[in-house]
């Protein structure tokens, strides 16, 4: 058995994505899927929006558990990979236990990065897990008011979501804008003024120091305007790579764990997928956290298990909920300049946002416009790049290409 298991570290979506893949393949019964956590493998995206309104809302789960044992997968739960041994092929547990492997893959994820030298705090939250949702959900029901740290895709989701709940929410951003490593200036400028407009305070170039604790918990920030009280708040500065378990193996990491196109690590028998990666684009090297991501590297990464030769060569696209405002983005701008046409929507507060670099369609950027987003999207996929608009709509050489859309 040894030869052909294939043991699975991680459970999150590009995990699952891989089982879903392998077991269509009938390859089920040579799964193990590992998990530190407890429960079965669930959706992550809404733990920061909808799972926070109400006490009643369950983690969705992405399989039951009567999937699992139709499939022939064996899913191990509550147990952390503590070590690998390339040599012997084996991967021990928390408990002892070992798992013998023919091939390995790590979908070991992201762990949310905290504030350097900060004790541990009652009030002081992160989110990333179930259990972090379900903590941050309870403290929000006994606060008065909210500050997050960090205007990311995280911090703004749960600042609109508590702000519907009525919250006096305030957002702490270290850098001059929102959002500012995953979307355009232009796009940033938009969702401060409509959080702003929906009541959430928002501080831009936000130096924090000196934090007060007392009795486990965070009583107030010193910052370049005054003094913070807090009541709770969210950590939301980012997500480093679970790279430890690859790294102590003597697995190439920098910054994640390095793979080719095809997913595997510096170890032939060893793959990695998913928000750990960090893969070939171009003349670069990325590590994205998106489900786009997950999915797809899970695909390239069935292939190479099954002895196919399938490259990762992504067109990336994400999205986030901030309320009422859907964002939705597919393609990543270059180093360089770039030329940028805006759409107005269909309905009020509705546009796109269409980027060009050396003429050629690169990015779009969308606001409650899915039409539009879903239109690039299959282009951007399809390899079709139209050339910059000479026009005053900017959709037009869009809609030449895909005349239904």
């Amino acid at each position: 058995m040894k030869d052909e298991s294939i043991v699975i570290v991680g459970a999150g979506h590009a995990a699952m994505a891989l089982c879903a893949s392998l077991a269509e393949a009938g390859q089920g019964q040579r799964l193990i899927l590992v998990s530190d956590e407890h429960e079965l493998p669930y959706q992550r995206p809404p733990l920061s929006k909808a799972f926070l309104k109400n006490a009643d809302v369950t983690a969705q789960v992405l399989r039951d558990a009567a999937w699992f044992a139709a499939a022939g997968i064996e899913l191990v739960l509550g147990e952390a990979a503590w070590s690998i041994d390339r040599e012997a092929r084996t991967v021990t547990l928390r408990s002892g236990r070992s798992l013998a492997y023919g091939q390995l893959v790590l979908a070991t994820g992201t762990r949310a990065r905290r504030m350097p030298g900060w004790p541990e705090a009652a009030n002081v939250h992160v989110l990333r897990s179930a259990q972090d949702a379900r903590a941050l959900r309870d403290g929000l029901a006994a606060s008065r008011s909210v500050t997050i740290l960090g205007g990311g895709f995280i911090g703004l989701e749960v600042a609109a979501t508590c702000a519907a709940l009525g919250k006096p929410v305030t957002v702490l951003e270290a850098g001059p804008r929102l959002m500012g490593r995953a979307v355009s200036e232009a796009l940033s400028a938009h969702a401060l003024q409509v959080h702003r407009a929906n009541g959430v305070q928002v501080q831009l170039q936000a130096t924090v120091g000196a934090p007060e604790f007392s009795q486990a918990r965070l009583l107030r920030l010193a910052g370049q305007s005054g003094v913070h009280d807090v009541d709770m708040l969210l950590l939301a500065i980012g997500a480093e790579p679970n790279a430890e378990l690859a790294e102590a193996a003597g697995l190439d990491c920098d910054k994640g764990i390095v793979v080719d196109a095809q997913m595997r690590t510096s170890d032939p028998q060893i793959l990695a997928l998913g928000d750990c990666a960090q893969f070939p684009l171009g003349q670069t090297r990325l590590r994205l956290e998106s489900i786009q991501n997950a999915q797809d590297q899970a695909r390239v990464a069935a292939s190479s298990l099954l002895g196919g030769s399938a490259s990762y060569q992504p067109v990336p696209w994400f999205w986030s909920e901030q309320g009422g405002m859907r964002l939705q983005m597919v393609g990543l701008l270059g180093a360089g300049p770039a030329e940028t046409f805006r759409r107005q929507g269909a309905q009020p507060g509705a546009f796109s946002l269409f980027h060009y670099q050396q003429g050629l369609l690169r990015c779009v950027e969308s606001v409650n416009a899915p039409a539009d987003y879903m239109m690039a999207r299959k282009l951007l996929e399809a390899g079709a790049s139209p050339p910059g608009p000479q026009v005053a709509d900017p959709g037009q050489p869009l809609r030449a290409l895909m005349p239904n859309a």
